[in-house]
């Protein structure tokens, strides 16, 4: 069966920004979804998010992930520590980063450094969204991340960091770009 796990990011929570309306269309799309509260995102820890989360829910090769900022990195070390022979349908990073970006609520997510060639090798597709002025994470993490991942980048003129409060008119309630791309597949 068809199913998702969003993932919120730093100091935030599965009831805000564009996470409810993507898991309720979703769902309308006949997938199994999942949009946890993570357990202590004011500081994101790998290790604690990948015991919440293995401990509630199964990756399959139906299953696609959705991260966003500090929870884009989690699908990181989730895509990490999947069993070899697990290999998810596909992950979309939104705002990711590929260092603690000298903030220190997020250090404990790079304590130990990624295996690019194990993460590559645990989703079929990765698709990035990043904005070309978000006041966090520069648009060169996204770069970067299409490198090491051979990943899909999809970069969006002004759209902040994807979230209410950094984009003009409270826009991130929803993200049908966002839904328009994991539906691609659905219709092909």
């Amino acid at each position: 069966m068809k199913n998702a796990l969003i993932l919120h990011g730093t100091a935030n929570d599965a009831t805000r920004n564009w996470i409810p309306w993507l898991k309720k269309e979703l769902e309308n799309r006949n997938y199994r979804v999942w949009a946890p509260n993570l357990p202590g995102a004011e500081t994101p820890n790998i290790e604690r998010y990948n015991q919440f989360i293995f401990s509630q829910w199964k990756l399959d090769h139906e299953s696609i992930i959705v991260g966003h900022s500090s929870g884009a990195v989690a699908i990181l070390g989730l895509l990490e520590a999947l069993p070899d022979d697990v290999v998810i349908d596909r992950a979309f990073l939104i705002a990711g980063f590929t260092d603690d970006l000298d903030f220190p609520p997020v250090k404990e997510m790079f304590v130990k450094p990624f295996v690019w060639n194990t993460i590559r090798r645990r989703a079929k597709k990765f698709v990035l969204f990043h904005s070309d002025n978000d006041p966090y994470v520069p648009l060169w993490h996204g770069r970067k991340l299409q490198q090491l991942l051979g990943a899909e980048l999809v970069v969006v003129k002004g759209q902040g960091h994807f979230s209410m409060t950094t984009c003009p008119g409270n826009k991130y309630k929803q993200f049908p770009e966002l839904l328009e791309k994991i539906l691609i597949k659905t219709h092909s």
